[in-house]
């Protein structure tokens, strides 16, 4: 008799479209269906929620407890701890009703995935996509405080070596890179740029990803400012929009380039389905994030579609980024740095062009998406035995 398949319940924090929304689908999607069963819970519908129902994946929309900056005030305290004992109830429900094996929390700031493990005697496993340290005086502050309670997952898997490291030697941490979902093809440049209204005759250089105060759009700005890609008349594309409720960001931004002037030589793109459109149209792609950014999607996205790379040297970029050979590290939050980086570029359109080939090859062989679903669902049988 055919065992039933196992379910694993992922908790995972929004419905967009971007790096953990992308990861969750291609984990849950790419699923063994005879021996796992995916349900996700997400807090609310949205462009993810479309993009499961297309892998038929199974999903339910109820309130998480989710932390996020804005919600560091009283208030906002609060409110998470509503949260935390409504979800206690109606999502404990769910995992028992549904037999759940595992309880994935796909990342670590949502909060209770733990406590909901224990009570369903299922298996926990924290997918940590995030470095707190570093990561400003709040997150330096609170770090302390939240490691011990995230050291009481079952597993907690690391999207990089540089996540891990934050990490006790004590706590049960494995390093699992994510597998890249696509494999852009990038567009015809004259046809790209006709789509995005640019120039056919200007070095193009693409930030992909949500706009915030540390993804480092503004350190791009800057750089477009300094002599080095000025007098190229070099141009910025923004591929991107702020979390709900964070849109001062981009105003911020807009504000920036205005006041450097270069206002219209840094495009604000939006949130954008073609990415092959905005890869075909680059030059090259810069990851100048001012704060260690922990695997960004974008970076493995740009490398694998054959562009050059310019990324900030701390988090996990140095993991992507084969300084070099594939692309080239820069100081964190410098302009200067970054823009003479991209000049040497501009310059050299042959070397560009072997940087981004020899970053096609390496990405797309050590992040493979097959590698991470055979790694993942290993450590699901493996707590699913009792053997952790």
């Amino acid at each position: 008799m055919t065992a039933m398949p196992r379910t694993v319940l992922y908790l995972h924090s929004s419905a967009g479209r971007y790096g953990a929304d992308l990861q969750l689908l291609a984990l849950a999607g790419g699923l063994d269906r005879d021996r796992w069963h995916p349900l996700v819970v997400l807090p609310e519908r949205g462009p993810l929620t479309d993009l499961l129902e297309a892998a038929d994946v199974e999903y339910v929309i109820t309130p998480l407890a989710v932390l996020r900056r804005r919600l560091l005030t009283p208030r906002g305290l609060t409110s998470i701890g509503l949260r935390l004992v409504t979800q206690r109830g109606e999502i404990g429900a769910l995992a028992r009703e549904r037999r759940a094996t595992i309880v994935h929390s796909n990342t670590s700031v949502v909060l209770g995935g733990s406590g909901l493990a224990h009570r369903a005697g299922a298996a926990h496993v924290l997918h940590v996509r995030e470095i707190y340290t570093g990561a400003g005086p709040v997150a330096e502050w609170a770090w302390p405080l939240a490691r011990p309670r995230l050291e009481r997952a079952d597993a907690i898997v690391c999207v990089s070596g540089a996540v891990a490291d934050q990490f006790g030697s004590s706590a049960p941490t494995r390093v699992v890179h994510d597998g890249l979902t696509r494999y852009p093809a990038r567009a015809s440049r004259a046809d790209a740029r006709t789509a995005l209204g640019l120039p056919h005759d200007k070095f193009v250089i693409a930030v992909l990803g949500r706009i915030s105060d540390w993804k480092g759009q503004d350190v791009l700005a800057r750089a477009l400012a300094l002599p080095a890609l000025a007098e190229i008349g070099a141009l910025g594309l923004v591929a991107g929009d702020p979390y709900p409720g964070e849109e001062h960001h981009e105003r911020s931004l807009k504000a920036l380039a205005a006041e450097l002037g270069v206002g219209e030589r840094l495009e604000l793109a939006g949130y954008r389905d073609d990415v092959e459109t905005v890869l075909g149209a680059a030059d090259a792609v810069a990851v100048p994030s001012k704060r260690p950014d922990p695997l960004p999607n974008a970076a493995l996205e740009a490398a694998a579609a054959g562009l050059p790379v310019v990324a900030a040297a701390h988090g996990g970029l140095p993991e992507i980024v084969r300084d070099g050979r594939t692309g080239t590290l820069v100081r964190p939050s410098d302009p200067a740095g970054l823009a003479n980086a991209l000049r040497a570029l501009a310059d050299d359109p042959m070397r560009a062009a072997a940087l981004g080939s020899e970053a096609a090859s390496d990405v797309r062989s050590r992040f493979a998406l097959p590698r991470m679903l055979q790694e993942m669902q290993t450590l699901y049988a493996q707590l699913a035995e009792g053997k952790t």
